[in-house]
């Protein structure tokens, strides 16, 4: 009896190593209202508590863990609750594990009568939990402002909807004179028109000079219906648009401050810095010289990359950090980026697989943007992705030229080197020599020798 007990119990045991992972850790199940928290069975008497979601209550789960010997901690990342929290853990000195959702369900095993909190803690003690990437916090600073500039160049956008809305309303056609509306022809006629101006050729001859369509052509779109509840729906929409802008500008120059905080390690880059207000800015794109920011916090100019502009730099370093030490490898970091190739393969067929969403990944985002910007471009990159658009189609296309650069991205990060462009020759040049050289090994195989045809030889006559 004594030893079919003994076998019991070494039969209930875990492995050795799932018993010496993470001893000192705790596991919270966040909540709206309330937090659960779970410590180890041996640390208190009662090792599950339940705390509200009031700042005073988390400093009092930050004093209990602590006096519970807890050192490490994991969370799932539940809406927007877990930020403060996760702030308070943090200053206090705890390593905390900001476990998504998805990650936790796919965890062998099923908890039954157990609270979410106490199997958050006996997984994160045998290690069986992945804490996801967090940039530093003067870089979180710098995430906050580029998502809340994001979301008011959306908002934005919406009014210009609006101001269209009203104009065709009027039949006022400046959509049809001019390719944008919010640009210097169509602002000036649509304030003139705000103003109180109905003439048409008066209106044409507010055209910018650069604009492509002549002033009686824009006249001619321009006799519309002015009716009065259309032109105060026009000039709420005009308003709106002018302060989304105002709060955009405001946002730049607060996120500018910030950046004065950042180490300055331009004077240790082994790259060329970029040259200032190079090209020429375009709409919703940040109103300070973003390359040259850039450069100077990280030491080497992404804009080299070609498809990487300043803005787009911003948006990747604000998503990725300054430094890509945590992520070993540079497969590592397209697939956290989910910019690898799914290739699962079981029995010689491929698995189907269900892709993220498109927008899921704001820095991925950004390279597929930067990556179909490319299709006309007389680059390598370009080469690359016309050649993979007519093997593949157009949307795999962006995710490999998306990829490949996310992979520039991360060696110019990690080893400071600026990226040469060699242009769209060279690659089609490395192409040939490469499919030649398949070719030759395949014919070969085949007991065939591969010759290249002299152009001046006849070709043989059919017989």
């Amino acid at each position: 009896m004594a030893r079919k007990a003994r076998r019991a119990s070494q039969s209930h045991q875990l492995p050795a190593p799932l018993q010496h992972v993470h001893l000192n850790a705790a596991g919270i199940d966040v909540g709206a209202e309330s937090h659960y928290v779970a410590v180890p069975v041996d640390r208190d008497p009662q090792p599950v508590r339940s705390f509200s979601a009031f700042t005073h209550d988390l400093y009092r789960i930050a004093d209990w863990l602590k006096a519970c010997g807890v050192d490490t901690v994991a969370m799932e990342s539940t809406g927007v609750y877990w930020i403060p929290l996760y702030e308070v853990l943090v200053r206090r000195g705890f390593k905390v594990y900001l476990v998504s959702p998805q990650h936790l369900k796919r965890v062998p095993g099923r908890k039954t009568d157990v609270l979410d909190c106490q199997w958050l803690q006996e997984l994160h003690t045998y290690g069986l939990l992945a804490g996801a990437f967090r940039p530093e916090d003067h870089e979180v600073v710098l995430r906050s402002y580029m998502r809340q500039r994001a979301m008011l160049v959306s908002y934005a956008a919406q009014h210009i909807q609006h101001m269209q809305k009203a104009l065709v309303q009027m039949n006022v056609l400046v959509h049809h004179a001019v390719d944008d509306i919010t640009g210097a022809t169509g602002m000036r006629i649509i304030r003139a028109i705000i103003a109180g101006e109905r003439d048409p050729n008066t209106l044409a001859a507010l055209r910018d000079p650069g604009c492509k369509k002549d002033a009686a052509t824009i006249a001619q779109a321009l006799e519309g219906n002015w009716r009065e509840e259309h032109l105060f729906a026009l000039r709420q929409a005009v308003e709106l648009f002018d302060s989304y802008q105002e709060k955009i500008h405001a946002c730049d120059q607060q996120m500018l401050a910030h950046l004065r905080s950042f180490e300055d390690r331009s004077q240790s880059g082994r790259g060329a810095p970029p040259t200032p207000g190079e090209g020429r800015p375009r709409k919703n794109e940040l109103t300070f010289d973003a390359a040259t920011e850039a450069y100077r916090i990280t030491g080497v100019d992404l804009t080299k990359v070609t498809g990487i502009k300043g803005h787009t730099a911003f948006k990747l370093l604000s998503e990725i950090g300054t430094d890509v030490v945590h992520w070993p490898t540079a497969q590592h970091f397209v697939s956290w980026l989910t910019l690898a190739p799914r290739n699962r393969i079981s029995g010689g067929k491929r698995l189907p697989h269900h892709w993220a969403p498109a927008n899921a990944h704001r820095a991925a985002q950004a390279l597929r943007v930067a990556a179909y910007s490319l299709h006309n471009s007389h680059s390598y990159l370009g080469a690359f992705y016309r050649r993979m658009a007519a093997r593949l189609g157009k949307v795999k296309a962006i995710q490999a030229t998306a990829r490949k650069l996310a992979i520039l991205i991360y060696y110019a990060l990690k080893y400071g080197n600026d990226y040469v462009e060699r242009g769209e020759r060279y690659y089609d040049t490395t192409y040939r020599n490469r499919v030649l050289k398949n070719l030759t090994r395949r014919a070969k195989d085949l007991g065939y020798r591969l010759v290249k045809e002299d152009p001046n030889t006849p070709a043989p006559q059919p017989a």
